[in-house]
């Protein structure tokens, strides 16, 4: 059964660490999850890039920061609705990007009334960690099947593939996004429908959940991970 996975309050390190074993601990059926965050901001920033390049980008940031294990740019966590979805797939990372983004901007748009609409092929120098001598940042440079309304981007994700298991972890940042209900039923019913599933609400198991914070303090809080390129 797929399941829309209900959690505790976690920092950054956790949450990476949580998608990572719910990712390599997977069944067949899919499991969306929307972050549950602890107080204050965090900052995540893509698997390939470059710490040298990242923090003097996030020096400012009072919160966390810490390496994804997906890929993409420096994403800054505040009031975005940050969540993440697990599921089995044998298509490429680019036409899963475009199916899901298709199917979140129609459910946005019949439930949230969000007008939005999908960026445009780009140019390759978009999608590289470093982009005019800087670390790339994930709403400041949108890539194709972006989700963007007025011009902005308000939605984007970063894939990482566990064998014939996907990883996508996305941020959806727009007013009103992490507090709203509206657009976290918008994008559950967009992930549903692409899936064609159902999700039923559980909590996490405790033994799911130990396993993530003993990930988290052995790899996402190091300087080993974090620091390694």
């Amino acid at each position: 059964m797929a399941q829309n996975l209900l959690t505790p309050a976690l920092n950054v390190f956790e949450q990476m660490a949580l998608d990572e074993t719910l990712a390599l601990c997977s069944s067949a059926a899919p499991v969306l999850r929307f972050y549950h965050w602890t107080a204050g901001p965090a900052v995540t920033f893509g698997y390939a890039q470059f710490w040298d390049f990242v923090r003097p980008q996030t020096s400012e940031q009072k919160g966390p920061v810490c390496r994804r294990p997906t890929g993409g740019g420096v994403v800054f966590h505040g009031e975005d609705l940050t969540f993440s979805l697990i599921f089995q797939s044998t298509l490429n990372p680019k036409n899963i990007y475009a199916a899901l983004h298709a199917a979140i901007e129609r459910t946005l748009s019949e439930q949230a009334h969000v007008a939005s609409s999908r960026q445009g092929s780009v140019n390759i120098q978009a999608y590289k960690p470093v982009h005019n001598g800087q670390a790339n940042g994930c709403f400041v440079n949108p890539v194709q099947d972006d989700l963007l309304l007025d011009g902005h981007k308000i939605l984007g994700g970063a894939i990482r593939r566990f064998g014939s298991t996907v990883l996508y972890q996305g941020s959806l940042q727009c007013a009103s996004a992490r507090t709203n209900p509206i657009f976290r039923h918008a994008v559950a019913a967009g992930a549903a429908r692409w899936l064609n599933t159902a999700f039923a609400t559980v909590p996490v198991e405790r033994k799911i959940l130990d396993a993530a914070r003993d990930l988290a303090h052995r790899l996402y809080e190091t300087d080993a991970w974090n620091k390694k390129f």
